[in-house]
């Protein structure tokens, strides 16, 4: 048996959520499991784990999932860097305030 995972409750409800979004969107689609599973190359349990938010269970069945429910347009971009508000405005602060050309660089611009 795997060791439990200790995530931060929130994150716990978002798997849970998603569990329960994965579960209506197949029952909307009158997906069996055994039809999603064999679709998604997983087992009938792996399934099941998906749909309750289980934080065990690799991303790639996630995705596997996702991927036969057609819905993975947005997984190409959860991490994506135009989304990524937090990491822009930590390397913005890090940009210079001025930006000095060198004696040695303006000679290199009337050079041309």
């Amino acid at each position: 048996m795997k060791t439990p995972i200790h995530l931060p409750i929130p994150i716990i409800k978002i798997l849970h959520k998603l569990g329960r979004d994965i579960n209506a969107a197949r029952r909307r689609r009158r997906i069996t499991v055994a039809l999603m599973a064999e679709r998604a190359n997983v087992s009938r349990t792996t399934i099941s784990k998906i749909e309750k938010g289980d934080s065990r269970t690799s991303m790639g069945g996630y995705a596997a999932v996702l991927f036969v429910l057609g819905m993975t347009d947005r997984l190409k971009d959860l991490a994506d860097a135009s989304h990524d508000l937090t990491g822009r405005m930590l390397f913005e602060e890090q940009l210079p305030k001025r930006i000095r050309i060198t004696k040695r660089r303006r000679g290199d611009s009337h050079a041309s």
